[in-house]
This record gives C-alpha cells, sequence and structure tokens, in this order.
C-alpha cells in the first residue's frame, strides 16, 4: 500500500485539522538498565528452562505498520493507530488539477 508522505489531519494541540508530514514508527532500542530488562534477564538466569515459551509457528503473516503524524505548524507528533500491511510504501502524492 502507497502511504502519502503527508496529509491532513487533526492536531489536538491547534485543535484543528493541519498538513502532517508522515513517517513510519519504528520501536527504539531496548535499554538495558531498564528495571523491566533487568527483571527479564534476572528471571532467565541459571540452570532452570527457558522463562517463556519458544514460538514453534507464527500465525500471523504481516506486522502492524503505525504511522506518525508530525504536524506542520506547531511539530506536535502523534500516531495512527496500527493497520495490518503486507508492504507499506512512502509515496509522494501527485493531484490531478
Amino acid at each position: 500500500m502507497k502511504i502519502p508522505k503527508s496529509l491532513n489531519a487533526y492536531c489536538p494541540r491547534c485543535k484543528r485539522h493541519t498538513k502532517h508530514s508522515v513517517t513510519m514508527y519504528k520501536a527504539g532500542k531496548r535499554r538495558s538498565l531498564a528495571e523491566g530488562q533487568r527483571r527479564y534477564e534476572r528471571k532467565g538466569e541459571g540452570y532452570g528452562s527457558k522463562r517463556k515459551p519458544e514460538q514453534k509457528r507464527l500465525a500471523k503473516t504481516t506486522k502492524k505498520v503505525v504511522l506518525k503524524l508530525k504536524c506542520s505548524e506547531c511539530g506536535f507528533i502523534s500516531h495512527r493507530k496500527g493497520i495490518r500491511l503486507k508492504k507499506a510504501e512512502m509515496a509522494e502524492v501527485v493531484s490531478k488539477t
């Protein structure tokens, strides 16, 4: 699916519809010193078995793509709910006028 690089969307900070630039959301790198990560690694230590079961087969064939919308006027970034896509592509939309 081709996703436009810019679109008109509601900005909660401006409280009106403004032009937004669109990018795909990508999760950041996990912090090894975060409390949750330390707890996860501590539970996995020792001679015991794995903390969580290994997944044998995947049920889903696609990942959900979350869109990151940045307001051109105030710079406020909001996320648009993820949709399942086989292939997401950022494309420049050409108007027909």
